[in-house]
């Protein structure tokens, strides 16, 4: 190694020991939320010690000098290098190579209030790149140029785009987003520490060699919090807390009402419900299945959820019998979980992450499901609940019973099969002392947490529409109409909510009436979004379903951070003419085919004569000079 080489690498690691903490934080707020905090706090420490430079000569992109005083030395080199190691992870995530092992302990940082929640769901809907140039601009202090020089360093795909989803998040957030991103929510250099698995292990030996990795793990700069004493106290106080996890006279039990007086209206406010609270054997039972489930126990769990035992006392929900099997069901924080006791089966378990739920997709879950029929249990401020077929929007809705411990009566199930003849939601009213004049719409999709319906409607006098509303409206339950059979390609998915977006509609040559384009995005409870590009042609039933012309997933597009978008199709004409259609949503500049067919068009609709399997690409330009492709199927 020659000496420039040489003083460049130990630069960079002098910036490593530096400036650890603030290079950890970065890494953690870029890697994907859906890791999950322990996983994610170990990858981020993993990516900074594993950023140091090889030494080999190998040249490094330049990068514009920053303002910032770290700039000297080999900071922005350690930076860079941590970026993309994060951004790849994303890509092709590795799963537990090169990072510290912590066995028998779970690390996480420490929870904030509802402004750092409320930022942490805004920020795990966002790409990873977007993240990184919200922390560059925050946390780095650096300007936007800057910010786009070292994503475009570090190979990520649209700099610009990236940079511009941190701008709109910073709207949406406020100036507190720098103060947030600085506090204890997003630092994972000072932890706190819960055991997983301490009552499956029955030797003491064991249960010493986690307390040692985790303090060997400390010394490498975590800085975990764990309190003083000795390691005896600190293992003592672990199989404490594990044995407390399981203590039915420790479940956490929300007093009645409590959801009338706080401002995290979500299931944290629940009160325990059901004719079997004060069943301590039964409750007991549930906790140690959890904990240790045998072989019999059936488990299941929605995409994306941990099946992990609990870590602490948990919160009781409900137990009661439903349809002659004993229910329990508790909330972790993260997770809701169903134990169910039949009678002459075994138990069975089910799990479904359900962690920054709010009024609505905190407002009822699946207590109890059978052949073709499952059952609601609604959240103590839902004062009125109903049904309707989604494929018949004008009929009106149907009354469901409510019994006083909040269990609905039966109500089907959508189909799952090829046919689809209707399609059961329920509506739910809240409470005006949450909210004024509320009705939702929640869907079954197979999990545990029902699903949540929104509807955005078209730009009106040119302005696009700020926010999803609530698709209870005659325009939205028509809009939906078309389109909810399409939702079966969601099941088991563990989507948060689908929200239908009308992005444009389109007049149909030859007088064939009115298009309306929808694109169609299903956020989960992990972060990423699916996407579908929706074709509505003029209907002859309100029922007649929609045309899927483009299709994506992971991705920002149709979410306050993707408010544009463009999709095209194939369309026939009375008089048998085939056209190739084409629009985009609010702002964009105007359209241009290729291919095949080559075709430009100002504005934001396109309509052009083509055969029905001319290849054709469709783009749309942007007011900022940039292009946008139409999604593919």
């Amino acid at each position: 190694m020659d000496e420039r080489t040489r003083a460049d690498v130990e630069r960079a690691e002098a910036a490593i020991v530096e400036h650890y903490p603030r290079l950890v934080r970065l890494a953690y707020l870029v890697l994907p939320p859906s890791m999950g905090r322990h996983r994610r706090v170990l990858t981020a420490h993993g990516l900074v010690q594993r950023a140091l430079p090889t030494g080999r000569g190998r040249p490094q992109r330049v990068l514009p000098g920053q303002r910032a005083p770290q700039a000297e030395g080999g900071y922005p080199l350690v930076r860079l290098r941590v970026v993309q190691l994060a951004l790849a992870q994303e890509r092709q995530p590795r799963r537990w190579s090169a990072v510290p092992f912590v066995w028998g302990l779970r690390l996480f940082p420490r929870a904030g209030g509802a402004d750092e929640l409320a930022l942490d769901q805004a920020l795990s809907k966002l790409t990873a790149p977007e993240r990184a140039a919200v922390g560059l601009w925050h946390l780095e202090d650096m300007d936007e140029d800057d910010v786009v020089a070292v994503l475009d360093a570090a190979g990520a795909e649209d700099p610009g785009a990236a940079q511009r989803a941190a701008v709109a998040l910073d709207r949406e957030s406020g100036p507190a987003t720098a103060t947030l991103l600085d506090s204890g929510e997003f630092d994972p250099c000072t932890l706190q520490t819960r055991p997983t698995d301490l009552l499956r292990r029955r030797q003491l030996t064991r249960s010493a060699m986690a307390v040692a990795v985790v303090l060997a793990v400390s010394g490498a700069a975590l800085g975990v919090v764990v309190g003083g004493g000795s390691d005896g106290g600190r293992r003592g106080r672990a199989t404490t807390v594990a044995q407390q996890a399981l203590d039915p006279d420790r479940l956490l039990r929300t007093p009645n009402d409590a959801w009338a007086d706080t401002s995290r209206v979500d299931f944290t406010a629940w009160s325990p419900r059901g004719s079997d609270t004060g069943d301590r054997e039964l409750l007991r039972r549930a906790l140690r299945v959890w904990a240790e489930p045998g072989h019999d126990v059936h488990i299941t769990a929605s995409a994306g959820t941990s099946t992990r035992p609990p870590d602490q006392p948990p919160r009781l929900l409900y137990a009661g019998m439903i349809d002659g099997v004993m229910v329990v069901v508790l909330h972790d924080g993260e997770r809701l979980v169903r134990y169910a006791e039949p009678a002459n089966a075994p138990a069975s378990l089910e799990f479904a992450r359900v962690d920054n739920a709010d009024l609505t997709t905190g407002g009822a879950l699946v207590i109890g499901r059978g052949d073709g029929w499952m059952r609601f249990l609604i959240a103590p401020w839902v004062t009125d609940a109903t049904t309707r077929d989604l494929l018949t929007p004008k009929a009106p809705a149907k009354p469901l019973r409510v019994a006083p411990d909040g269990v609905t009566d039966r109500v089907p199930t959508p189909p799952t099969g090829a046919s689809c003849g209707q399609w059961p939601v329920a509506q739910f009213h809240s409470s005006e002392r949450v909210v004024e004049r509320h009705n939702f719409l929640m869907t079954d999709l197979g999990d545990l947490a029902p699903v949540h319906l929104t509807y955005l409607p078209p730009p009106a006098a040119g302005h696009p529409a700020d926010a999803p509303v609530e698709a209870t409206g005659a325009p939205a339950l028509q809009n939906w109409a078309h389109s909810a059979c399409s939702l079966r390609e969601l099941r088991g998915a563990g989507v948060r909510s689908v929200d239908n977006w009308v992005y444009a509609q389109q007049p149909l040559p030859e007088h064939g009436g009115r298009a309306t384009w929808v694109c169609s995005r299903a956020d989960t409870w992990q972060g990423p979004g699916r996407v579908t590009v929706q074709f509505q042609p003029p209907a002859a039933r309100p029922a007649d379903p929609v045309r899927i012309v483009g299709r994506a997933q992971d991705t920002a597009a149709c979410s306050r951070y993707g408010r544009q978008v463009v999709g095209d199709t194939r369309w026939r004409a009375k008089s048998g003419t085939w056209y190739l259609l084409a629009a985009g949503s609010h702002g964009i500049q105007g359209l241009d085919v290729t291919g095949a067919v080559r075709h430009g068009a100002a504005g934001a609709t396109l309509a052009v004569r083509a055969p029905q399997d001319a290849p054709a690409r469709v783009a749309a330009r942007l007011p900022d000079g940039g292009m946008l492709h139409a999604f593919r199927p």
